[in-house]
């Protein structure tokens, strides 16, 4: 096999999608593996599912808006007890939430209002108002539902005063609701129903698979036989690391702009000539261990004598919890939080978009991290992707705020290595999974990818692996049987998704390499600029399986990453045909069974058979990565 064809295999990975959360709107039904086998289905059939899928995620952040403004208008009512306290608390509220543009305190005694109507919606913001005050006068709440105005949505709220000797007071607000335009884009890419990424971006190009042939990526489907790397950039690991008047005689042969080096391997940046040119000239010249291109990476058994049954769930009071967050009793969290609720000293790093670390549900829950795309700057969240996924490991839990998060207790390390676009290079991945393993990090959270294997990010998965790291990746979301990396290399827990009825979703890649699945349908967490929102796809599934991770090293810190990794294997729900299965691995992950399971007198009798099956695991992983290059 040339090395090139090992190189050169492609397409850059989906990563969010999929339906609703606790209630559904309208989910479309979702498949089995009976009736959804591989790509079987058409394009117009996956068409439709990942419009309803955009539509009911698009939806369901907007009853979250919703759900969360009324709670604050009503805390700033009932924690206010005269018109100057009133006053400051609903101050504070709007710096807390800038989303909510206007707020008028009706009272016969003393209205006020606060902040400013935007121009565009005054008309209709003042035909809502007098329906709102209407519904104040007969003790009633008001809720306009989304206003759509001039490319902008908006709402508008009445809380009437909880004092019933006020009749006819109450707090109405207008609220900025552009999250719900933020996701619907953001959905658009990630879900292919879009190119993603766009054509000449990032000074990269769209090849056929195998092949440095090029194609014009014209729709979202089309992204699926694709793969995206830099056209003038190439990754060179040497045999013998150059003296500095060969790398000085080798950046004047290619014209280098640029070179960047991580460990023994470098990045080198041409003027004028495209990857595969240089690719030629290190073969050639060079004898490298490896030379390939700089690719592009996207925002994608046996049972234990436990009976968690007996645990009793505990329901914390998080104010979206109950009726939102369907996804935490479904894999028995509620329960496991009885064995232990995480600790401090396990670190998750989130390697992402970056993570907003003032926002009001994170606040607390996070470590120093780093900006490896902007090394300048503090590694914050400019998409709203990777505070999604820190949220669903780490909300606050039990805080009356919001959303819970799978640990109580466990801290969030940011570790930005996509840009404002949801994009990275091998270089930033890799450079992000080093850095985070020589600072804490116990596990890694990895919700991207791409189906092209670079040998340079597998040679950073593998020094973390050798770290003691637990590594966790999302699959994809393509419905396709092709790996994707890094959640395909043996060192990586590849993770697919389901819905609220445990059955996996459409979307979900799927394969011999799947470890297990966990929750992935419109989850509900915390997003950019403080607010929260439902995103799908097996990015979401991903940090529950990374969460059950650090919840295992914190109830049992001698145990070794691959141990960690069998333990979420052997005690996951097996569903889908009996045993391990492409589609969901070795089934959903149950969080108070593994818990349970990682106590030290339950492993003693297991060790040995979690290596065994650990190996296993590995050989089935090459076998299947070495398929896909023939």
């Amino acid at each position: 096999m040339s090395r090139r064809k090992w190189i050169l295999w492609t397409v850059p990975l989906a990563l969010l999608a999929l339906f609703l959360i606790g209630k559904p709107l309208s989910e479309p039904s979702a498949p089995g593996p009976s009736t959804y086998p591989s790509a079987a289905s058409s394009v117009q059939n996956e068409h439709r599912l990942k419009m309803a899928t955009l539509q009911n995620d698009v939806n369901a952040t907007a009853m979250l808006c919703s759900a969360e403004c009324t709670k604050e208008m009503r805390h700033a009512l009932t924690s206010s007890s005269s018109t100057r306290n009133r006053r400051q608390l609903i101050r504070s509220m709007m710096d807390k939430h800038p989303h909510m543009e206007h707020m008028l305190w009706v009272d016969k005694k003393e209205p006020f209002s606060l902040g400013v109507v935007p121009s565009d919606i005054n008309s209709l913001y003042h035909q809502h108002l007098e329906k709102a005050k209407t519904a104040l006068s007969k003790g009633q709440p008001y809720d306009s539902g989304m206003i759509n105005q001039n490319g902008h949505h908006y709402m508008v709220m009445a809380t009437p005063d909880p004092d019933r000797s006020n009749k006819g007071s109450g707090l109405i607000g207008l609220v900025r609701q552009d999250i719900v335009r933020q996701v619907e884009r953001h959905q658009r890419r990630n879900l292919r129903l879009v190119p993603y990424p766009s054509e000449g971006r990032y000074r990269t190009e769209s090849v056929e698979p195998g092949t440095t042939k090029d194609i014009t990526v014209e729709n979202g489907e089309d992204n699926g036989n694709s793969s995206h790397y830099h056209i003038n950039e190439v990754v060179v690991k040497f045999k013998n690391e150059p003296e500095a008047d060969r790398l000085q005689t080798i950046q004047k042969d290619i014209n280098a702009q640029e070179v960047k080096r991580l460990g023994y391997t470098y990045v080198f940046r041409s003027k004028s000539m495209n990857a595969e040119q240089m690719m030629d000239y290190f073969n050639t010249n060079c004898q490298p261990q490896y030379v390939e291109p700089h690719y592009l990476y996207l925002t994608n058994t046996k049972d234990f004598d436990t009976d968690s049954s007996k645990l009793t769930p505990i329901v914390p009071n998080d104010s979206l919890y109950s009726d939102y967050q369907w996804n935490l009793p479904s894999i028995e969290t509620e329960r496991g939080w009885n064995v232990t609720k995480g600790s401090d000293q396990v670190v998750v790093a989130v390697l992402d978009t970056g993570v907003q670390s003032d926002h009001p549900d994170l606040t607390g829950q996070l470590v120093k991290g780093i900006n490896i795309v902007d090394k300048k700057n503090e590694p914050l969240d400019d998409v709203g992707h990777g505070t999604h996924v820190a949220g669903i490991i780490a909300a606050s839990v039990n805080n009356n705020e919001g959303v819970a998060g799978l640990s109580w207790y466990n801290k969030i390390m940011p570790v930005k290595v996509l840009n404002g676009e949801g994009a990275g290079s091998t270089y930033s991945v890799a450079e992000g999974i080093i850095w985070a393993t020589d600072h804490g990090a116990k596990v890694i959270n990895m919700s991207l990818g791409n189906y092209a294997s670079a040998q340079f990010l597998h040679d950073a998965i593998r020094y973390a692996y050798d770290n003691d790291v637990v590594l966790v990746a999302a699959s994809g979301n393509d419905n396709t049987e092709r790996p994707g990396f890094p959640a395909a290399y043996p060192e990586v827990f590849a993770v697919a998704a389901t819905d609220n009825n445990r059955k996996r979703a459409p979307f979900s890649n799927y394969g011999e390499y799947i470890d297990a699945a966990a929750p992935g349908a419109s989850i509900a967490s915390t997003y950019k600029d403080s607010q929260y929102a439902a995103l799908s796809g097996t990015s979401m599934a991903s940090p529950h399986v990374a969460a059950l991770a650090a919840l295992i090293r914190s109830k049992n810190p001698q145990l070794k990453n691959h141990e960690v990794m069998q333990i979420m294997r052997n005690t996951s729900i097996d569903l889908g045909a009996p045993g391990k299965d492409t589609y969901f691995g070795y089934g959903q992950i149950d969080v108070a069974r593994a818990l349970e399971a990682s106590s030290p007198s339950v492993l003693s009798l297991d060790r040995v058979l979690s290596l065994d099956r650990f190996k296993e695991q590995v050989k089935l992983r090459l076998a299947q990565i070495i398929k896909g290059y023939y």
